[in-house]
């Protein structure tokens, strides 16, 4: 159960769904309310795909390309550690122009839910709590997130504005920490 935990919780912070709440609020605010639905089923779909896919063939593509375990854990933590780091200090995630069509899948499924970190994390966590483990903390995480985003009126008022992007620097920071701890673990198997 402790390993279950251990690759539930960094996901569970790549994920961020709380922290990305707002926008999601901001990007469905023209939606019709009967097709919010669809749009969240879309971009549940689209990111368990493409996690999925990248845990199926990452390691592959790492060993294509020539990279070990221990570049990808300190790429990936200074990735992560930027990323984290961007969150922490910007005011506002940055919008972009979005076609009503595919919002489930771009950018609400990748990158918002199944992005750089999840990613990133995903392939470091398969390497220390295999398929298994990481498959489910990822399925879980992304479930979350959708229930999240069906009471995301509710929770935004819940939460308020402030709320939200309280707990979205939190979770920032705690990203933050991960990164420099996989970083660590990079170098020390790098060194040995």
């Amino acid at each position: 159960m402790k390993e279950f935990w251990l690759c539930f919780v960094p996901i569970f912070v790549a994920v961020d769904a709380v922290g990305v709440l707002p926008l999601f609020m901001t990007l469905t605010r023209d939606v019709e309310d009967k097709e919010i639905p669809r749009v969240i089923y879309q971009s549940l779909i689209t990111a368990i795909i493409v996690a999925f896919l990248f845990l199926l063939g990452g390691r592959a593509l790492l060993n294509l390309l020539g990279i070990t375990v221990a570049d990808f854990m300190i790429a990936g933590g200074v990735l992560l550690f930027v990323i984290s780091i961007s969150d922490i200090i910007s005011t506002e995630k940055i919008m972009m122009r979005v076609d009503p069509e595919s919002l489930g899948s771009v950018p609400i499924g990748v990158p918002l839910i199944t992005g750089p970190a999840v990613l990133t994390t995903s392939i470091i966590l398969l390497d220390g709590y295999g398929f298994m483990l990481t498959s489910a903390a990822i399925l879980i995480n992304i479930a979350i997130a959708g229930v999240i985003f069906f009471f995301s009126k509710f929770i935004h008022g819940l939460l308020g504005k402030a709320g939200s992007k309280t707990f979205s620097k939190i979770a920032s920071l705690l990203l933050a920490s991960i990164a420099v701890m996989i970083v660590r673990k990079g170098i020390v198997t790098l060194l040995s």
